[in-house]
């Protein structure tokens, strides 16, 4: 059964169109009100619910919104403002909290708003309990008795406590001293959390995209934009950059000269961290989308790794299966299930610099193991629904580019969730031979489904 409101990741959309509106975000509420009063909380049989935001201009209002019906189904709700999505996961969880709400919208323009929600572990909420607030909200709102009404307190030591954690996933002792970093928190929740992390551990921190202004989240700064972090490093002869998404559980780094690394290196170089102070690694999971180059590099360290779908729900699975504890995206959300529950680009971070000091090498120095492979991709239109598995005509185009690829790359379809288009990604060592290969699958793809 199909969900008529959430998405893989929570629920999501342009401010003031569909459902990102006060009047649906208040029946939210309260039906996540509803669904958690009849679960129960630990210790309590009031709900209590845990909300936190980005730096978008919207999110005030939505706030106001799904406090109200929250506290009109009963369940008591703890504000904590601006904070990074993965600090709303472990604050749920150290508050004791049976759920917590994160109101962003992560990597997209300020205009567009969302809520994801985490279980009373920090998890991402299991389908049945989506399934159960959806029912909720086809069903007349009705308020609890005046004397039932929830109450709501302002946590005022959120950042301080999320800072201490962060720094609690290195050892003690651990300094970054006689390190430069600069950070890019892309005007969004790590403004005022990464570059005090960062300071407190000892580094010389010149910062960027830290000046929030309700408009400005994600705008030509931050991980989706590391042009300008890579200028600046390269401006401040700095040792490495680190770049933030608008809501924290991404991460990109620039290394001293200037070169941008997506989270296949960030994973590569944690791996090989945890070969040289652990003696191994057990596994990695990536996804459909992580680099031919990265595979094989982990295949040199005789490290296994698996490829979930994309998005970080479905890595997370694959890590619980395989009883692995490091995986993530290229796009940066990189999971450290040892010391986290979600993804998360501060902890990630610290991850990186700890190998980069502890080992005495420069970012580029760890990274020079793993070769990327050049990767093309093609969006082509199609005009008919067609399974790309079982389409005979597809299967045969697929076959003939992987032939002639051998062992040297991967070619991978995939259906677009959002547009009528389907992916045509292929990659390999020879850039010519890849862009060749591609534009020549695109064209045959593009005959059968148009």
């Amino acid at each position: 059964m199909s969900k008529k409101y959430f998405g893989t990741d929570g629920i999501r959309g342009k401010v003031g169109e569909g459902v990102i509106n006060p009047e649906f975000m208040l029946k939210l509420g309260w039906a996540v009100g509803r669904v958690f009063s009849r679960l129960g909380s630990r210790g309590s049989e009031v709900p209590r619910v845990i909300i936190g935001k980005d730096t978008r201009i919207s999110g005030y209002m939505f706030e106001s919104a799904l406090e109200a019906g929250l506290v009109a189904a009963g369940a008591n709700v703890l504000l904590i403002g601006p904070m990074p999505t993965p600090a709303i996961a472990y604050l749920t969880r150290t508050f004791h909290c049976t759920a917590g709400i994160v109101i962003s919208a992560s990597h997209n323009p300020f205009y567009d708003n969302g809520i994801k929600f985490f279980s009373a572990d920090g998890q991402k909420l299991p389908d049945d309990i989506e399934y159960a607030i959806e029912a909720e909200l086809e069903k007349p709102m009705e308020m609890v008795e005046s004397s039932a009404l929830g109450k709501v307190r302002r946590v005022e030591d959120a950042s301080g406590r999320y800072i201490e954690f962060c720094k609690s996933t290195v050892p003690t002792g651990f300094t970054l001293a006689g390190l430069k970093v600069v950070v890019d928190c892309a005007n969004g929740a790590t403004y005022h959390v990464a570059p005090s992390v960062l300071t407190e551990l000892g580094a010389e921190v010149i910062t960027i995209g830290a000046t929030p202004d309700g408009l400005n989240i994600n705008e030509a700064v931050g991980s989706t934009c590391p042009e300008a972090l890579s200028a600046k490093v390269l401006e401040c002869k700095a040792d490495i950059g680190v770049a933030f998404d608008g809501d924290g559980d991404r991460v990109l780094f620039v290394d001293e000269q200037g070169n941008t690394l997506d989270g296949d290196a960030i994973l590569y170089v944690i791996a090989c961290d945890r070969i040289r102070t652990k003696g191994s690694c057990s596994g990695v999971v990536g996804t459909l989308m992580s680099n031919f180059g990265f595979e094989l590099a982990l295949r040199d360290l005789e490290v296994p790794f698996v490829r979930a779908r994309v998005g970080d729900r479905y890595v997370k699975e694959l890590m619980r299966e395989n009883n692995w504890l490091l995986g993530g995206e290229s796009s940066g959300h990189i999971i450290c299930s040892d010391v986290t529950s979600t993804g998360d680009g501060v902890v990630a971070a610290l991850k990186v610099l700890f190998a980069v000091v502890s080992g005495g090498e420069s970012l580029s120095s760890l990274v020079s193991g793993m070769t990327m492979f050049p990767q093309v991709m093609i969006n082509v239109r199609r005009m008919r629904s067609v399974d790309l598995d079982a389409d005979p005509g597809i299967n045969e185009a697929v076959r003939e580019t992987e032939k002639i690829l051998g062992d040297e790359g991967r070619v991978l379809l995939r259906p677009s969730g959002t547009e009528p288009l389907i992916r045509v990604m292929v990659e390999g060592r020879d850039q010519v031979q890849v862009h060749r290969l591609a534009t020549d699958l695109a064209e045959k793809v593009g005959h059968l489904v148009g």
